[in-house]
Parts: structure tokens; sequence; C-alpha cells
């Protein structure tokens, strides 16, 4: 795969991790219009401090993105921050361009200082290797837990060109709605402005990344950026309707990936909560279903045990009435009105053993609507963090 027109990628082994490459670079050659957002983790790393603040200063200019895998640079104070800094300010001199036009990300162990040194001996290096088929190196930089790279892309029109927009994201555990949740970059060769990349960007993520969940948990460097270089030829005014399908598209796209490398994961849970009093009862069910851990210990182990469903549900905080509450698992009914509905248990269990569980749950209460997507939870997602520093 190729990036989009003005964008050039590479990644290279900087040392931060023993054997595996962990530094990305993404450059807009001519810049690019950016917009993102960052978690809402109250420990928020050193590059998404930085990141956030530059991007506010620019103007919602990006010339390139610097991200590393292997530590996170979260919780180090004024040490990680001026580390940051220091791979800011290399970056800049490298490719000429202002302090506040690099975008900084950072994944791995949190609570220990980003060794920068080794980045910026390395950004030469990243440089020299950049291309427009540099994604494929970049998205293997990227990697933390996860079991392989998320790219993807998809095409549009607009202003009477044709566009294209290529996504590249990381994520495995960590996982949950409140933000972003990963670490995610978009590209697109579109001529969009920033306030309206900002826009679209806000309604993508509502109903991707915020509506996934692996483990319960946010991290404190997970971001979302989207860049537009403008190389499509078309006026920043034209209607953008096709370009929010398309980045709609690549957002979901990406979360369904993330949850489906949820570390240990072997299935997912597609989970539709309709006829709720409001969208706020509807996440309240969706969330408190994705994250109870006997619901995902069941789908782990292809256990239509829809008791443990209807209890999350009933914990949730979420306004409904239980003689009007309907559980679906693909077109078996289980629960009907509030009560059991006879079914054959293997039929049931055929279902939940496929890698997408479907599951429908009807509050039978309103017009409210969501649907979230939650991976099973077994023996390898406690060997895996388990030992995650050793």
């Amino acid at each position: 795969m190729k990036l989009p027109k003005g964008f050039l990628a590479s990644g290279v082994r900087a040392g931060i991790r023993k054997k595996r490459p962990d530094l990305g670079l993404i450059v807009a050659e001519g810049g690019a219009n950016a917009a993102a957002v960052f978690t809402k983790n109250r420990f928020q790393a050193a590059p998404v401090v930085l990141s956030k603040s530059s991007l506010k200063r620019s103007g919602g200019r990006v010339k390139a993105v610097v991200v590393n895998a292997g530590c996170a640079n979260a919780v180090t104070g004024k040490e990680g921050l001026d580390a940051a800094k220091r791979v800011r300010t290399r970056a800049a001199a490298l490719l000429r361009c202002d302090a506040d036009e690099i975008f900084l990300a950072s994944t791995g162990v949190i609570g220990v200082v980003l060794p920068d040194k080794k980045v910026r001996e390395a950004l030469p290096d990243s440089i020299a290797r950049l291309s427009q088929g540099g994604i494929d190196a970049l998205s293997h930089a990227i990697l933390t837990t996860d079991v392989g790279p998320k790219v993807t892309q998809a095409t549009f029109m607009i202003g009477g060109k044709r566009a294209r927009i290529v996504g590249v994201a990381k994520g495995a555990g960590m996982i949950h709605p409140n933000m972003a949740t990963m670490l995610a970059f978009v590209m697109t060769d579109a001529a969009i402005a920033p306030a309206v990349l900002q826009r679209a960007l806000k309604e993508a993520v509502d109903q991707s990344f915020n509506a996934i969940s692996v483990d319960g948990d946010t991290s404190t460097n997970d971001c979302v950026l989207v860049m537009s270089s403008g190389k499509a030829g078309n006026a920043q005014s034209a209607d953008s309707t096709e370009f929010q399908r398309a980045l709609n598209t690549v957002c979901r796209q990406l979360a369904w990936m993330i949850v489906r490398d949820g570390e240990g994961a072997t299935r997912v849970m597609e989970l539709e909560v309709r006829g709720a009093r409001s969208e706020r009862d509807a996440r309240l069910a969706a969330h408190a279903i994705a994250t109870s851990p006997l619901v995902k210990t069941a789908l782990h182990g292809g256990d239509p045990n829809w008791g443990r469903i209807l209890a999350a549900v009933g914990r949730s905080g979420a306004r409904f009435s239980i003689r009007r509450v309907s559980l679906s698992a693909g077109p078996i009914a289980l629960v009907r009105d509030g009560s059991a509905v006879e079914y054959r248990e293997k039929d049931a269990a055929r279902i939940f053993a496929r890698e997408r569980v479907p599951l429908t749950l009807d509050l039978g209460g309103g017009n409210g609507r969501v649907v979230v997507l939650s991976s099973d939870l077994g023996h390898d997602y406690v060997s895996l963090n388990a030992d995650y520093r050793s």
C-alpha cells in the first residue's frame, strides 16, 4: 500500500526495544492541515502534552509525526518533557520546519523516561528511508503487544477530484472508550480545513475508537491524528460529505482490527443496544456489558450465558423497564420482554463460538442506539500483562 499524495513514511530501529523496529516517521512534504483528539486520562504523557499545545500554536499545521514504541514517556515529569522537547527540536532542525509543526507520539511502558539520544541519533536514518511505500515499515515500528500491523484505506470524490485516505494504528491492550484508546494516524490528499478536520474526526472517533473495549483501561498516551496534504487538487471549500464517509469507514475498520487483535483475544462481540430512552442510556448498558469480566470470559469459552449480560445491564445505571428487555444472539432469541425464551442450547453455543459474535439488546423504551465492539478475555491476556515488563 502507498500513502496518499504528499506523504512519506518510514520505520527504523532506534534501540529502545531489544530487537524490533521502534521508531516511526511520517512527513508531509509540503506540510499538512491537521486535527487530533487525545486521551482524557489525567496522567497525560509528555508527547500528548507537547503535541496538544503545538497543534494549537501552529494553527493546525503539521510537517511531521515522530512516534516511538517501547517507552510511553508518561508520568516522567520535567525530565520526560525535556526529553520529548529535544526530540522535537532535532526533528525540526533536520526537516527545516518550526518545532510546533512536529507531532510527537509514544507507546510502551509507563514511568520510564524516553531515551531521547537514541531517537535523535536514529532520526537521520529514518529520514533517509522515507518513501511513499514506507507505511509498511511504519506500521511495524509502532507495535507493542500487537500481533500484527493495522492499515486500511479508502477512496472518495471531493470537489470533482478523486482522493485517497489511509490510516495506520496500533493497539491491543489498555483499550476502552474515553476518546481514542490507542495511537492512530490518518492521512488524506484531499484539501480540508483544520476546523472541518476537527469536526469530522470527532464524528468518526465517536462511532469507532470510542465504541470499542478490550480491557476497560484507557492509556496515558492515546491520540488520533488526521492530516490533509491538499495534493488531490480540490478546493478547500468543497463539500466534505464523502470525505466524512471515508474517514468513518477507515476509523471503523481500524477499530475492529484493534479489538480483534486484543491481547489474547479469540473472538469479538459485536453488540448493538437499541430501544434505549437516550443514547446515554444505550452507552451505559453497552459499556457495562463490554467491560464485564464475567461476560468476556463466557465469550472466551463460547458459552451463551445470557444471565451475565442482563446482570451487567441491571447494574449499568441505564434507565429501562425489565419487562420490556429483549436479547438475541444473531437470529436466536434468548430473552423476550424480560423472560427467557425456549431455544436449543447448541444453536446458541454455535453462534458464541464464532469469531464475530452478534448480540442485540433491545431495552424497549425509546430510540437510543449504540454499537460497541468488545473482545473476549482469556488466559493469554493475563500472561501477556503479568509478564509485560519482563
